[in-house]
């Protein structure tokens, strides 16, 4: 009986494994793209460009996860254009972030997101409170730890969730500043109504995304010998 339940176990984690590698190459499913006005911490507004694409395996009645995501915008006063990109990441069977935040100030862009899915948090590291910083410089978005991120960046200003769908909802292409407030209001996690800067109880990171390492295209407990051995085996 033990090694019938192993069995199932292990299937379920070549299961996990796996779905990352199946999602390769279906794409194709459907894009939007849409323009948000983001609100800055200083009153200023931006208009900024955003593309979502859909593709891959899913549930049926679910609509296929983000595979590639951008945005763009222009920099007041410079007049340049900044781009960012997510693009699908084979290891997780999907883009990486959802975004949170756009922010600028004395010269320099800033980028919160919180990783999209379990894997996705695994992979950046189980981040606490859950967030990855980026900073434009030089050319490059470059990570930056949280504690490098300006303080008076408080307010979410993009839409987090399921952000192709509330484009659809407006007549003009443009998602305004009042909407995202409204939509983002809805969300009932802490670290989605402000950015935090204190970290969350790390019982309640438990709870939401299961530790796990990635071991040779497969997504395992840490430090779990059986599973490594049948992985192995199965790799031969």
């Amino acid at each position: 009986m033990k090694a019938k339940r192993w069995m199932a176990m292990l299937g379920a984690i070549l299961a996990i494994g796996s779905a990352t590698n199946a999602n390769a190459g279906l794409f194709g499913i459907g894009g939007t793209s849409w323009k948000e006005e983001v609100l800055l911490h200083d009153g200023q507004k931006i208009i900024v460009e955003r593309t979502l694409e859909r593709g891959g395996r899913h549930e049926i009645g679910q609509r296929p996860g983000a595979t590639n995501e951008t945005l763009s915008f222009t920099m007041p006063g410079s007049g340049q254009t900044v781009t960012w990109k997510d693009q699908y990441s084979e290891d997780i069977g999907s883009s990486n972030f959802n975004l949170l935040m756009l922010e600028i100030a004395n010269g320099a862009v800033y980028l919160v997101a919180t990783p999209m899915g379990c894997l996705s948090y695994n992979k950046w590291g189980r981040p606490n409170p859950p967030y990855v910083v980026f900073k434009y410089q030089d050319m490059a978005w470059l990570r930056i730890p949280l504690a490098e991120l300006p303080a008076e960046f408080i307010q979410p200003n993009m839409v987090i969730s399921s952000p192709d769908n509330a484009a659809k909802d407006v007549s003009d292409g443009v998602v305004s500043t009042e909407t995202i407030m409204k939509l983002n209001g809805r969300a009932r996690q802490p670290e989605y109504q402000t950015i935090l800067r204190e970290a969350l109880p790390q019982d309640r990171i438990t709870q939401l995304c299961e530790e796990r390492v990635l071991y040779k295209g497969f997504w395992i407990l840490p430090n779990d010998p059986v599973a490594r051995k049948f992985i192995d085996q199965q790799k031969r």
